[in-house]
């Protein structure tokens, strides 16, 4: 066997689309690496997979093929028009490899045997084109929080309540998790859903032994915040308040125009600011949804501050972005360090990989050049793998599961598992994923159903 899969939820979303266009491009040389991550020289001698060893395939519960979403990407300025005609031929053969995902609203029967129709379709896959691994990665639309229920925390409970007919216990983020951790996949989540963040998959990734990395791509406004806020603590200025306005359009505009979806992607930003700056800063944020702006996703910030003798001075900055530029390659970069990571025999959360997150698991550490630093010190590791360690940056190993106390809302980063108050009824929550418009909300499609949110016209694993 060799190579690596990279299933993607959501895989017809403007986030996958762009990923696949600019995989392919790389493969055919057509493009330079610009933005990812791994073609930096201090992971030259990492043992990662070559962009011809990678091979794609997804869930989604949209059907639109991928060489037509290609081709609206390119008219909105995401896809050049020359390299879209000299990949056309390898967009057909992934959306071959595109599998129909899950939705509450249309499945018929128990969780548990949509489990084994998703977990069916990862290992036909695998073993279709001889795979070492395969990493599956949801780039679906945002999820709301969930509620708290005993059944998240044990595994055990778990798996008895998803083979009951007559509940939906896992959102479609959190049940497209389990079952890639079931069929052995690792799993990355650049979304703010739910996902693999409940303490029953934390339990089932250790059991199985494969790694997982999230919360929530860091592409645009908070990857600014990451860099700026820790300038300011740096130099003793004393931050008074950081409001931010959030302008997209496309299907995440459409989705996050809708404050409960919204609000789990919110929790996710206020949660990094809060940990760089305190908890006693003025934080306001609001997403605004406007159609006009299609793929392009424009950040306006306002930052009041306090110098010396109480002096009083502002930065505004404003951060005006293609999403789906920014978040493919580092789709790509995720598939190959956390492919090295479980060939390397890492399992459970990858602490390291905090540098591509909004809202990462297992590290309290949002400063963006300490976890640039952790990301290389992790990759150099890798070099000369231990099998039995996942090596964690020091102070930062993984918490235990959260108690009960803890589920009832997303906590601080590190010690939450992506669970916040929500609505009851997880019924009707789309899962198997419509792919993502745009990474950290922005994007360009309706808004889809499934494995991790989507629009109701497509679909995920």
């Amino acid at each position: 066997m060799s190579g690596t899969g990279l299933w993607l939820v959501g895989a017809r979303g403007s986030v996958a689309t762009t990923a696949v266009v600019g995989l392919l491009a790389l493969r055919a040389k057509l493009v330079e690496p610009v933005g990812c991550v791994t073609e930096r020289p201090e992971f030259a001698g990492v043992p990662l997979p070559t962009w011809d060893e990678i091979v794609v395939g997804g869930h989604d519960i949209v059907h639109t093929p991928l060489e037509k979403r290609a081709e609206q990407l390119a008219g909105a300025g995401l896809v050049p028009h020359r390299v879209l005609s000299a990949v056309a031929t390898g967009l057909r053969a992934v959306d071959a490899h595109i599998r129909d995902g899950y939705h509450p609203a249309s499945h018929a029967g128990s969780q548990a045997s949509a489990v084994e129709r998703l977990m069916g379709d990862l290992t036909a896959f695998r073993a279709a084109h001889g795979l070492d691994r395969v990493v599956v990665v949801n780039v679906s639309s945002t999820e709301p929080p969930v509620p708290s229920v005993p059944e998240h925390e044990s595994l055990a409970l778990l798996e008895e309540a998803l083979s009951d007919s007559s509940r939906a216990v896992l959102p479609p983020s959190s049940l497209m998790a389990y079952a890639a951790l079931k069929a052995g996949c690792a799993f990355v989540d650049f979304t703010p859903s739910p996902g693999v963040r409940l303490p029953a998959l934390h339990e089932l990734a250790v059991a199985q032994g494969v790694p997982y990395a999230g919360s929530d791509g860091k592409t645009g406004e908070t990857l600014l915040r990451t860099v700026l806020a820790p300038m300011f603590t740096s130099r003793a200025l004393r931050v008074r308040s950081w409001a931010g306005t959030n302008l997209l359009g496309g299907g995440d505009g459409a989705n996050l125009g809708d404050p409960e979806q919204a609000r789990g992607k919110l929790e996710s930003k206020a949660r990094g600011l809060a940990a760089l700056l305190g908890e006693g800063v003025t934080a306001p944020l609001h997403i605004d949804n406007v159609p006009d702006l299609g793929e392009q996703k424009t950040a306006w910030d306002h930052v009041s501050f306090e110098g010396f003798l109480g002096a009083r001075m502002n930065l505004q900055f404003t951060w005006t972005g293609l999403d789906s530029s920014l978040a493919a390659p580092l789709i790509l970069d995720l598939a190959r360090l956390v492919s090295a990571a479980h060939a390397a025999g890492q399992s459970g959360p990858l602490a390291s990989l905090a540098f591509f997150f909004k809202d990462p698991v297992a590290t309290e550490e949002h400063r963006f050049a300490q976890q640039t630093e952790m990301l290389s010190s992790w990759a150099q590791a890798l070099i000369n793998p231990q099998p039995t360690s996942n090596p964690q940056p020091a102070g930062n190993n993984p918490p235990p599961p959260p108690t009960t106390d803890r589920m009832a809302r997303r906590d601080a980063p590190g010690i939450g598992w992506g669970l916040g108050n929500a609505r009851e009824d997880l019924g009707q929550q789309p899962a198997g994923g419509s792919g993502r418009d745009g990474a950290g909300g922005s994007g360009g499609e309706e808004p889809r159903a499934g494995d991790g949110g989507a629009r109701p016209d497509e679909a995920l694993p």
